[in-house]
């Protein structure tokens, strides 16, 4: 598939470009990052230049992973990522540390889910996260996910590890009010 831009009021999900990889970079080698995330530790410009250059746009291309970098309006500034994943059917996504808090990654989160429901005509869309990750699970609840429980996660960790996890999904008939029972 070719790279799809989404918008909303505030935001243009775009295909992450060459631009983004200084900024993903820096981004990317917040603490944060190495405890939540199945990114590389320590991150490097290496990392961001491969995500960029071929993984992002190897994903669209097999309509295996669908990447966009979240930008707000019409600006070049990178501000996260967010994924949907064919193989799990789920979704991933970050926020650099300085945008976090103001609701850009739920507005990110319930487009994407939005769009993969009707391009994708799927019923069910997974989320997950290492277990105390509370932005992630802040986000997931405000778009109307479900939390499912605490397991082990699917995605493997950077060492080969599944740790605790919390899980959840969206229906494609949920509402997107806030539902109860998250470890919040």
């Amino acid at each position: 598939m070719i790279p799809v831009t989404l918008s909303t009021e505030r935001l243009v999900l775009s295909a992450p470009t060459a631009s983004d990889i200084d900024r993903i970079t820096e981004y990317c080698q917040d603490p944060m990052f190495e405890r939540y995330l199945t990114t590389p530790w320590p991150y490097e410009r290496r990392h961001a230049e491969g995500f960029v250059e071929v993984i992002a746009p190897n994903g669209w291309a097999t309509d295996a992973e669908y990447t966009w970098a979240i930008r707000e309006g019409e600006s070049d500034e990178l501000l996260g990522m967010i994924s949907w994943r064919a193989a799990r059917a789920d979704v991933g996504f970050w926020m650099g540390a300085p945008h976090r808090g103001r609701g850009y990654a739920s507005e990110a989160l319930a487009t994407v889910c939005e769009w993969v429901f009707v391009e994708r005509d799927i019923d069910r869309i997974a989320w997950e996260t290492v277990a105390g990750n509370l932005d992630s699970a802040r986000v997931a609840r405000a778009v109307g996910f479900r939390y499912l429980g605490e397991g082990s996660v699917q995605l493997a960790f950077r060492d080969g590890s599944h740790p605790d996890g919390w899980h959840g999904e969206l229906r494609r008939d949920d509402d997107d009010s806030a539902k109860d029972g998250w470890p919040l």
